[in-house]
């Protein structure tokens, strides 16, 4: 159902946040701030590591799909939401808005990406190929895209020059570092992959928790009830399955294989809540709106993982039936 354990300890950082926020305050007696800027640095710098320039260059044939994806992610995505958000007139008015616009912006995901496309049938190494690429234009999209976003908002500003500065010191200056010592680290990464997923893992928890301590300390989701959250997930959802249409629509058109259409539907439409919760730490220095603006990529964390196994499952039984 897509509720798995790290999913799940996210939810219980929330809860601990609102029940003990001035744990996790700027100013509280535990120095997360200086933690986690320190670890998003440390997770880049070992997703750096992983990444095998050779195996990269080696995975640029098939260009066409490659094009697809990464416009998916990048600009198909955002026009969509910036489509409903004008038709709608959220205009970037609302920090949820905001919070959507933000998911729109992001990387596709690695790991469940490559996961759904196998069990579906589809490209893997055209999957794994997309999915870093993804995350490395996202290091230099994701600010870009929001800042065009946020310029045309009066409710929200960014400060670009600033946060290109942090970005290139905390994401960056890292990635481009693990990058280059892959050939002397790159199977140390590998070998030890597992655990520093764990590591990963545990530095979101302390961003979420943070972030949440900031947003509930300051009585930020005072307006926000049980409808307005089951609404936000029927949108998100709604999101997704328009997104993955109109993906399927750009495969057909192209004359991809069925196992390519795979591939492009699910790297095109997923999208990395590791990368959106780390680099919340760059784009958005008010910590207590931090929250709100996460709340949608939890939500379309949840519900992607939950429709897109449901999806690939049915494409794999149409597989073994044909």
């Amino acid at each position: 159902m897509g509720l798995d354990t790290f999913l799940l300890l996210m939810l219980l950082m929330i809860v601990l946040a609102y029940l003990k926020p001035e744990l996790g305050e700027e100013h509280g007696p535990l120095p997360l701030e200086e933690i986690t800027t320190y670890g998003v640095s440390l997770i880049f710098f070992f997703y750096g590591l992983r990444l095998s320039p050779t195996k990269l260059r080696a995975g640029l044939k098939d260009w066409r799909l490659h094009v697809v994806v990464q416009l998916s992610t990048f600009f198909l995505f955002p026009l969509v939401v910036w489509a409903g958000s004008a038709l709608l007139g959220g205009g970037g008015e609302s920090l949820l808005w905001l919070g959507v616009f933000y998911i729109a912006a992001l990387p596709s995901t690695v790991s469940s990406s490559v996961v759904m496309v196998s069990i579906a049938g589809g490209n893997i190494p055209s999957a794994i190929f997309n999915a870093s690429i993804s995350s490395l234009l996202g290091v230099f999209m994701t600010p870009l895209i929001m800042g065009l976003f946020m310029s045309t908002s009066s409710s929200a500003e960014m400060d670009l020059g600033s946060v290109i500065i942090k970005l290139v010191l905390q994401v960056l200056v890292p990635v481009l570092l693990g990058v280059l010592l892959n050939g002397r680290f790159g199977h140390f990464a590998e070998a030890h992959k597992a655990r520093l997923r764990k590591f990963d893992q545990f530095i979101i928890l302390l961003i979420v928790y943070s972030s949440f301590c900031e947003s509930f300390a300051r009585d930020m989701f005072s307006g926000f009830g049980p409808l307005q959250l089951l609404l936000l997930g029927a949108a998100l959802l709604g999101l997704f399955f328009l997104i993955l249409w109109l993906i399927n629509m750009l495969g057909n058109w192209f004359g991809f294989s069925r196992e390519n259409r795979i591939t492009a539907a699910f790297c095109g439409s997923k999208k990395s809540l590791v990368h959106g919760t780390v680099m919340s730490k760059v784009l958005f220095p008010d910590a207590d709106v931090v929250g709100i603006i996460l709340l949608p990529l939890m939500v379309y964390h949840a519900l992607q993982l939950i429709a897109a196994s449901v999806l690939a499952q049915r494409m794999a039984l149409k597989k073994e039936e044909h």
